[in-house]
């Protein structure tokens, strides 16, 4: 069996099958090769406002209408209730010191809530990614993409031009196309086949997970420890986060963090990233042991989790970032989700995948028959793993931050001042204001980005100290949505007011700014006035 494609992509999770889907709609001939068979369990569950955006405006651009109402959870329970996914109206943040119930701060100097929506129907989702990838890979199939599952490449050529030799079944096929993407994850086939080399993100901590879903995890509003009936969202229908560090007097053993995501169908997806030092003390390795062992050293997680039980194996990922030396060549492209892999911390990975799938696709339309192509592939590949670097950097600074929650909320302000100001850039038609992730290439806010993670992360408490408090500046002329504003103790509602009056900084008058709230569903009240797509906030 020999077939010949335009384009040969490597998995057919929800990267690679939306990648399929545009290049069908575009005209080309595509086949998937998958290893496994959906549904299967996945990692990576989280989307954001700017990833919704995105993946919004990849289906108003290519036609993909069957996938419009995914962006948003009120469209999404409507036209797919089959689909399980889960509510996210925000990022929710909470400091625990080892040894200690969480205290509950009078001040909220130990939280930090910042809303991405202002109601459940213009909301975020968690994708339950067993039930999202298997929708995308049909759609897929349905356009008219070739998908073989249950394929084991044997060998990927492109001395010969870009050929895959794989066995499904008791069956060997070659395929042979003009171009090859990776999109089967960090480490991916592509890669490992064509040798490019993993390097690393400079000054990056080493890092493990464990994670698994469970059933049965308490929610924190039920919880009176947590329970805030005044904050500015549901406080579980989120990304929730449970920051820890070690004690001061013992810092080589490192921090971490738990993620708690809910989903339609009465699965939570939770799981630990932890410094190598503390993971290693845990025995993360040890699965299911070391879980418990982690949840002694934090009670009121614990308690959050006392009738919980886990639904499937617990999966230890004993090198949690990846970096690709390389992205790219003239006849191959690593997607984002294959050519780095940082940390969930900030749900960065959906966002910066599908840039990536975006690029691509303008590059397709542009240049598939020109000379350029070639040049403009590799292009693409270092404008992925600089965008990468950049997320690394933030991630890193807030790792050495897990012990400072102020300092911490302080640096988180970075991401969402550059998201929130990217998101609102591109709803009002000013995308050249905001072209990278992080806004890492912007002439000011980029260097002073950089500058910020590298002293952030540094032995010295008082370089520490000066750093966290510079990001007020560095933020001022981007924030949209007050972030600035010291008397919201740290809890940030989804409030169109604060992009009205941050207009003159988009270069916008009020009535644009009350159009395009209007057209993407949150008026100027601040009350949702709409059900089109997610609500400008971050």
């Amino acid at each position: 069996m020999t077939s010949r494609f335009d384009v040969a992509i490597v998995g057919s999770g929800f990267a690679g099958s939306l990648t399929a889907l545009i290049l069908r709609r575009l005209g080309l001939s595509v086949v998937l090769i998958e290893r496994g068979a959906h549904p299967r369990f996945a990692i990576g569950e989280s989307s954001s406002p700017l990833a919704n955006l995105l993946l919004e405006e990849l289906c108003d651009r290519y036609g993909l209408d069957r996938i419009r109402p995914l962006c948003a959870w009120g469209s999404w329970r409507r036209a797919y209730p089959e689909v399980a996914c889960g509510l996210k109206r925000g990022f929710t943040f909470y400091a625990h010191p080892f040894g200690e119930r969480f205290g509950r701060d009078a001040g909220r100097a130990d939280q930090l809530l910042v809303a991405a929506s202002p109601c459940d129907e213009v909301a975020d989702t968690h994708w339950y990614r067993a039930d999202f990838d298997a929708f995308l890979a049909a759609e897929a199939e349905r356009a008219g993409a070739v998908h073989l599952d249950r394929a084991r490449i044997e060998r990927i050529d492109l001395a010969a031009g870009a050929e895959i030799a794989f066995e499904r079944g008791r069956r060997r096929g070659t395929v042979r196309a003009t171009l090859l993407v990776d999109a089967s994850g960090p480490a991916g086939a592509l890669a490992r086949s064509l040798g490019v080399g993993a390097g690393t993100f400079p000054g990056y901590p080493e890092t493990e997970a464990l994670y698994t879903h469970f059933e049965g995890v308490r929610r924190l509003d039920d919880m009176d420890a947590f329970a805030s009936p005044d904050a500015p969202y549901p406080i579980d229908d989120a990304a929730v986060h449970h920051i820890f560090a070690s004690p001061l007097d013992d810092a080589r053993r490192g921090g971490g963090w738990i993620w708690v995501l809910r989903f339609s169908n009465g699965i939570t997806s939770a799981g630990v990233a932890a410094e190598k030092a503390l993971a290693r003390e845990l025995r993360l390795e040890e699965g299911a042991p070391a879980w418990e062992r982690l949840l002694d050293r934090l009670p009121s997680v614990r308690d959050q989790f006392a009738g919980a039980r886990p639904v499937l194996p617990f999966v230890d990922r004993r090198r949690l970032s990846y970096r690709a030396a390389r992205a790219s060549g003239s006849r191959w492209l690593l997607l984002p989700s294959a050519a780095a892999f940082v940390d969930p911390l900030l749900s960065t990975g959906f966002p910066l995948t599908l840039l990536g799938i975006s690029r691509l696709a303008r590059i397709v339309e542009e240049s598939w028959a020109g000379p350029d192509l070639a040049s403009r592939m590799e292009e693409l590949g270092r404008a992925t793993l600089a965008e990468a670097d950049a997320a690394a950097r933030l991630t890193s600074a807030l790792y050495a931050s897990f012990g400072d929650f102020a300092a911490f909320a302080l640096l988180t302000r970075l991401y969402f001042a550059a998201a929130s100001w990217t998101e609102s850039c591109r709803r009002l038609g000013k995308s050249e204001r905001a072209t990278s992730f992080l806004l890492h290439d912007e002439p000011v806010f980029g260097p002073r980005l950089r500058r910020l993670c590298e002293a952030a992360a540094d032995p010295d408490p008082g370089v520490r100290r000066a750093a966290a408090a510079a990001v007020r500046e560095t933020i001022e002329p981007f924030d949209v949505i007050g972030l600035n504003d010291e008397t919201r103790r740290n809890w940030y509602p989804a409030d169109a007011r604060d992009l009205l009056a941050a207009r003159h900084k988009l270069g916008a008058s009020g009535e644009e700014i009350a159009a395009m709230l209007e057209r993407t569903g949150l008026s100027v009240s601040g009350r949702p006035s709409g059900s089109r797509s997610v609500g400008s906030t971050y």
